[in-house]
């Protein structure tokens, strides 16, 4: 991964005329995939070149060191702009890169945000959240935090959620109560901090694959929010054994079984696999069908014949999505 920046990006940012942008199809020779308006692509048989946009950075990834140099003499012949070499740190997130693998880390950033807190020294704990710990917005009569505080720390840990994902369940429980933080849900916070301070040196290792298989896991809990009494989600891809996206999320709705709050997972799960399906096809120009694995029968077996009784007519239209997926095999399901 190689990584140029455009030195001047921001210099002339005032306006005095109407500017219109339209996103182009493609540039010198490269063509832009229809399922990522950021990305770029150029395909010469077995040789790829994969080129990815954020503001004023591009991102490029090749498997030709001739095709990757010959579009850096291209960008600088057209734009003013810095070869910044090999991709190392890009916007707090460390990048490791061997013959073999990637690795991404946020060490340095971790490390920011635990001496900003005043928990550099702080007593390591081995996980980030108590189990099967209940949250309520209302706290047990305890005194209230400062919010800019709260939300601060919390937006500065989903931040870390993108090459942790072991901390994203507890992150997302605890996002919920940035509207009236007390001292409990600051305590449980506090004890998250203490879990990075442990996995500092964590992060995603991504290694080079012979064989592309997209492979998903998806559950959820039963009305663990006491508030609302609403579940939670989770989603996981591997991209052979490489993590790819990770969600941890609430559902939007009340499940009135373990059944209906995993088929609801399980379609937050199939709307990924069949996105990530999609991009992975685009790349590589093969079909490539993910396989999502559900760990509740009655949820597969309402995906694969969804009977409308008593016990599941209630279930909004939007997730029988799995049904129609199943059916055109766009993916796999399996227990």
């Amino acid at each position: 991964m190689h990584h140029m920046d455009v030195k001047t990006a921001f210099l002339n940012g005032e306006l005095e005329e109407e500017v219109y942008v339209v996103q182009r199809e493609g540039f010198a020779g490269k063509e832009n995939s229809n399922m990522e308006y950021a990305l770029y692509k150029k395909i010469n048989g077995v040789e790829k070149m994969i080129i990815g946009t954020y503001v004023d950075d591009l991102i490029i990834v090749g498997s030709n060191k001739q095709v990757i140099a010959q579009f850096k003499e291209e960008m600088h012949q057209k734009f003013e702009m810095s070869d910044l070499g090999l991709l190392s740190y890009y916007l707090g997130i460390e990048v490791r890169q061997s013959s073999e693998s990637i690795t991404l880390c946020q060490a340095g950033y971790a490390r920011k945000i635990l001496e900003k807190l005043g928990m550099g020294e702080c007593n390591p704990c081995s996980i980030p959240m108590e189990p099967r710990m209940k949250m309520s917005k209302h706290g047990n009569g305890e005194p209230a935090v400062d919010k800019t505080l709260y939300r601060s720390v919390i937006g500065s840990l989903r931040y870390l959620v993108n090459t942790q994902p072991d901390i994203a369940y507890s992150v997302g429980v605890m996002s919920r109560y940035m509207e009236a933080p007390t001292t409990s849900h600051l305590i449980v916070v506090k004890q998250i901090f203490r879990y990075v301070k442990v996995t500092l040196s964590f992060g995603c290792v991504y290694k080079k694959l012979s064989n592309v298989e997209l492979v998903g896991f998806s559950d959820s809990d039963m009305a663990g929010d006491i508030d609302d009494r609403k579940s939670t989600t989770g989603v996981l891809y591997y991209l052979g054994v490489n993590p790819i996206t990770w969600v941890s999320q609430k559902q939007k709705v009340v499940a009135l079984s373990s059944c209906e709050a995993k088929y609801i997972a399980a379609t937050a799960g199939t709307c990924h696999g069949v996105w990530l399906g999609r991009i992975l096809s685009n790349i590589r120009q093969l079909q490539v069908k993910p396989k999502l694995n559900v760990d509740n029968k009655s949820a597969i077996a309402l995906a694969k014949n969804p009977v409308y009784h008593d016990r599941s007519k209630h279930i909004d239209t939007r997730f029988h999505l799995c049904a129609s997926v199943c059916k055109l095999k766009l993916l796999n399901w399996n227990m």
